[in-house]
């Protein structure tokens, strides 16, 4: 397939700079995955459209503060740094820009000496291994001088950093909100609990590899990167329990889709456990657990909609894009959601 086969044209007004005032008062569109239907609705209706039996996966992994600029001691450039995954004795796989700036060797002062680093490798997909220096806690420094990770379509300033974080955010390692739980409330969990739907959480964190522009025109030749993910014991037990009883697996975020679709074998049951997945899914792809999924929308020629197309069909995610946008949705981080779902 190719690249330009999951484009669309969205107008600039409709990407959402902001949050919502309330969470879950985000627009919905209910899309029909084998239908095709579109309903429209609120995310606080969403209890309606889960049963009793069902399993509803969130993804608690929690976002840093992970970008932070520094000064080149060499130079004085200034040189932009996104940290995605923590390699262990203080090493951080980067994205620096620009990137000609951060050759290997280079070493770096941020925040007023509050944080140094020095690039210690420039791995093929260009990304940097930084090994960083600092008194303390390298989580507190990050707190101190780096910013949240927007991303760079949002050009508006985020006044509480605690809206692009889910609710039940835990375990720190994003480089990035798993977008589709920001519109969940602790009031609408707690309703979608008293209909005996079961809450299972796992962690993925994050990384380049969920957003890196596909930039191959033959999407197969896309390679994705590596994020790192957990199913605990507890979530493997919630989710196999709901499919042998006939509930449904509800997945919020393509972050919950790949993860379950990387810890489960050949019959759909999921194995606990931690690992690296770069799984890539795109039409033509044969779901083995996923039954249900919450989505928000996704840029054009993205792998993100090349996997909401694997769900329910190419032409019924470009059809429900265009009614999207006929009906003035918001887009992308802050913006509105689908639920994509069997039952109309």
């Amino acid at each position: 397939m190719k690249k330009s086969d999951f484009y669309f044209d969205l107008p600039p007004e409709l990407i959402a700079q902001e949050p919502s005032q309330k969470r879950d008062h985000d627009r919905m569109l209910v899309i029909g995955r084998r239908s095709g239907a579109l309903q429209h609705r609120y995310f606080y209706d969403l209890p309606q459209y889960l049963h009793a039996g069902d399993c509803l996966v969130l993804n608690d992994s929690k976002v840093i503060p992970a970008r932070i600029y520094g000064i080149k001691e060499e130079t004085g450039a200034r040189v932009e740094f996104l940290l995605l995954k923590d390699r262990g004795a203080d090493v951080w796989e980067c994205i620096a820009g620009p990137g000609k700036r951060a050759k290997e060797g280079s070493r770096f002062v941020f925040g007023d000496n509050v944080l140094r680093g020095e690039v210690t490798e420039v791995l093929e997909n260009g990304n940097r291994l930084v090994r960083f220096g600092y008194e303390g806690i390298f989580l507190e420094k990050l707190e101190q001088i780096g910013e949240m990770p927007l991303p760079h379509y949002i050009t508006h300033e985020l006044k509480d950093p605690d809206r692009y974080q889910t609710v039940y955010a835990k375990y720190n390692g994003s480089a990035a909100a798993p977008t589709a739980g920001l519109h969940y409330t602790p009031e609408l969990l707690e309703s979608i609990r008293a209909k005996g739907v079961k809450i299972a959480k796992i962690t993925l964190h994050v990384g380049i590899g969920t957003f890196r522009p596909v930039k191959a025109e033959n999407i197969e030749d896309h390679t994705m990167h590596y994020e790192h993910y957990t199913v605990p014991e507890e979530a493997a037990a919630l989710i196999n329990s709901a499919r042998q009883t006939g509930g449904r697996i509800v997945c919020t975020g393509t972050t919950c889709c790949r993860t379950l679709e990387s810890a489960c074998g050949e019959d759909g049951a999921v194995r606990a456990g931690s690992g690296d997945t770069n799984i890539f899914i795109y039409p033509g792809y044969r779901f083995r657990c996923v039954d249900a999924l919450i989505t928000n929308f996704h840029l054009p020629e993205s792998t993100l909609i090349m996997l909401v197309s694997a769900f329910c069909g190419r032409e019924n995610t470009l059809n429900a894009y265009r009614a999207a946008i006929e009906e003035r949705y918001r887009f992308f981080s802050f913006g509105d959601c689908t639920l994509i779902t069997d039952e109309i």
